[in-house]
């Protein structure tokens, strides 16, 4: 059974550093007198100088320079970076900033809170075998797993008697899983993966679907099915999958589509459970 691996996090981000601008940039410079140390621009030079206004700086330009460094200025020690971080908020969320969890809970039990009613009219879960569970809580990330062994409610010596399901629901709390979620999701068609989007749910979800073929070994007529769901709502991404396996001719496993609406109408239930 063959399980791509979660999204992988990147590091943290914080706010924008500020860096040199090139030369000309920033709060104007005063010009140095011509004899006086520290000399107002302007100012008569040394001794006997003229006041003719030889070198002297245009006064509107100037005037006009320093009034806007002084707003500036005035802005940011008076919490004129908070007032942009609300009114603008571009200036200090880049597509790699973190975003709310807010909305989401954990779950101490993710195989009660997130059971797949769905699947489970189509499967059961052995009592030899019982579901496997653990929730991580963490500065940066929570994690919530359940995976599960399977079994055909229809009685079945073959193999595809048996299959295989693990759900984990992610709160990112340092960095926006967008950009990985989406680099994810072509890693699957580049696999060949069958992908279908997921309209409404969350700001993007899909369903991937792949049937491979060859993979008994010398037994060509052996296949290996994965049927996957991903979802990203916010900082808040999960992933629900399906894997069992059938020989051509002899056994039989649930439809692509019997797999999409279950899995899709379980990751809706399970999605709106993970709300506050």
């Amino acid at each position: 059974m063959t399980m791509p691996p979660p999204s992988p996090n990147g590091p943290g981000y914080g706010y924008p550093q500020q860096t040199p601008g090139p030369a000309g940039f920033g709060p104007p410079q005063p010009a140095a007198g011509a004899a006086g140390a520290g000399g107002v621009a302007g100012a008569p030079g040394a001794a006997g100088g003229s006041d003719s206004g030889a070198g002297r700086p245009a006064r509107g330009g100037s005037l006009r320079r320093n009034a806007v460094w002084a707003f500036v200025g005035a802005v940011l020690a008076s919490g004129g970076w908070a007032a942009a971080v609300t009114l603008v908020p571009d200036l200090v969320q880049s597509d790699t900033s973190a975003r709310s969890v807010s909305a989401f809970k954990l779950s101490d039990d993710f195989c009660a809170s997130g059971k797949p009613q769905e699947l489970l009219r189509l499967y059961k879960i052995p009592d030899s075998s019982p579901p496997y569970k653990h929730t991580d809580r963490h500065a940066n990330l929570d994690t919530m797993v359940c995976s599960m062994t399977l079994e055909r409610n229809s009685p079945s010596t073959d193999d595809a008697q048996y299959a295989a399901s693990y759900m984990r629901a992610d709160l990112h709390k340092a960095v926006n899983p967008a950009p990985e979620f989406a680099a994810s999701k072509d890693a699957y068609r580049q696999r060949n993966y069958q992908l279908t989007d997921i309209p409404g749910l969350g700001d993007e979800a899909y369903f991937a679907y792949l049937d491979e073929t060859g993979t008994g070994g010398a037994d060509k007529t052996w296949h290996n099915v994965h049927a996957e769901v991903n979802v990203r709502d916010g900082g808040m991404t999960y992933f629900f999958s399906w894997s069992g396996s059938y020989s051509e001719g002899k056994t039989k496993v649930p439809s692509k589509e019997d797999l999409r609406v279950a899995m899709q109408t379980d990751t809706w239930a399970t999605t709106r459970s993970l709300r506050t």
